[in-house]
């Protein structure tokens, strides 16, 4: 049985783990958008998703949603409801990112920068 993970990689700051995942036999899907990644949800389910994680200040994410992750966490509840999620996020905006877990409880919440010791951890347990 593999494991599969979702990188979600919506700017540079996401860390590079590739390395990291195969040598632990993880196989990494690495998708460039969040409109992407919910399609490929529909088709595939990952054990693991890392993602990054930004506040919507204002009304880039249409004033009802926290972040540029909600939608996806809906998703998760229909599609693949066992996907732990992991969440990379700046540091003054880790609180904003606790109140996902209203949607769906999160894996982890890391913030940056984050390191592989961080990342295998979280993947371990």
């Amino acid at each position: 049985m593999s494991i599969t993970l979702f990188s979600i990689i919506e700017s540079s700051a996401h860390p590079n783990f590739t390395e990291l995942y195969k040598s632990l036999a993880i196989e990494e899907i690495k998708i460039p958008s969040m409109r992407k990644a919910i399609a490929l949800l529909k088709k595939q389910q990952p054990d693991f998703i890392v993602a990054e994680f930004f506040y919507g200040y204002g009304n880039n994410y249409a004033g009802v949603n926290i972040s540029n992750l909600d939608v996806l966490l809906y998703s998760l509840q229909k599609y693949s409801a066992h996907t732990k999620v992991i969440v990379l996020a700046e540091k003054d905006e880790c609180n904003y990112a606790d109140k996902l877990n209203e949607i769906i409880m999160l894996h982890d919440i890391f913030k940056y920068p984050v390191t592989k010791k961080q990342i295998q951890e979280s993947l371990s347990r």
